[in-house]
């Protein structure tokens, strides 16, 4: 009945440029999506997302949260406020460890319909930098709520666009989950399972030394998505599908 997954540090696609490289300071920015997806399943529609993040030397911990402007999905997202942390352990040039956790609160949730007011899934992802600045990231999840598991790969590169001054921030990404705790207070319990890809671009662009306006398009899809109840048959999540995201962020670093 109901996903509590968000995609951390995906909030928009068009944050990722902001964020891939931390250096101490705050990082605040302010971003529109026309789509709330997330891991191939939509938790809304039109949605508002901002987030600060403070960042000291390898250690990173913040605050994202969403809330709709309009087509509201029932149970999701209004709000959502999601504390976050992680550390980086650096390896060598190429190699780093990165263990960090998402804490996900709807303050609203309807509980007695099924839905989750909070989860916690601590995760971890080891970054390689290949050739090119090509980095490849697979990552391991664990919601400890909902007992679900989720391995992702991605991979993320940028092309430089001198005229324009900016770059693109090309990602790609997929995975495969499974939940176990779907449905709160489920006797016997409902579990969901499924796999998701994401492809998309982001463009940079300053507005001062400080500040910048990122423009970014993703499309992503949840694919062999289902809810299992029981004994009863599998029935297919009618959340999950494919969707374009396009999205707006400002983003201001101090």
């Amino acid at each position: 009945m109901k996903s509590i997954f968000r995609v951390i540090l995906l909030c928009p696609l068009a944050a990722l440029s902001a964020l891939s490289a931390r250096a101490d300071g705050t990082v605040l920015s302010a971003s529109f999506v026309n789509q709330y997806m997330f891991r191939g399943t939509r938790l809304g529609g039109p949605s508002f997302q901002p987030s600060v993040e403070l960042d000291y030397g390898n250690l990173a911990f913040g605050i994202w949260a969403s809330t709709p402007i309009a087509d509201k999905v029932a149970g999701q997202s209004d709000p959502e406020i999601d504390p976050y942390a992680s550390y980086t352990i650096i390896i060598n040039d190429s190699l780093n460890i990165v263990p960090g956790f998402t804490f996900y609160d709807y303050p609203k949730a309807p509980t007695a319909q099924g839905y989750f007011r909070s989860t916690f899934e601590p995760d971890i992802a080891l970054n390689y930098t290949a050739g090119y600045g090509i980095k490849l990231t697979p990552r391991l999840y664990y919601d400890v709520v909902l007992h679900s598991t989720t391995y992702e790969f991605s991979v993320t590169a940028a092309t430089p666009l001198k005229a324009l001054a900016t770059e693109l921030d090309w990602t790609a990404s997929g995975g495969t989950f499974m939940t176990t705790d779907y449905f709160n207070g489920a006797s016997p319990k409902e579990k969901n399972w499924g796999n998701y890809y994401l492809a998309g671009v982001a463009a940079p662009f300053a507005v001062t030394k400080d500040s910048k306006l990122t423009i970014g398009f993703a499309y992503t899809k949840g694919t062999d998505n289902f809810v299992k109840h029981g004994t009863f048959p599998e029935v297919v999540n009618p959340a999950a599908g494919g969707r374009g995201v396009v999205s707006l962020s400002y983003i201001y670093t101090y």
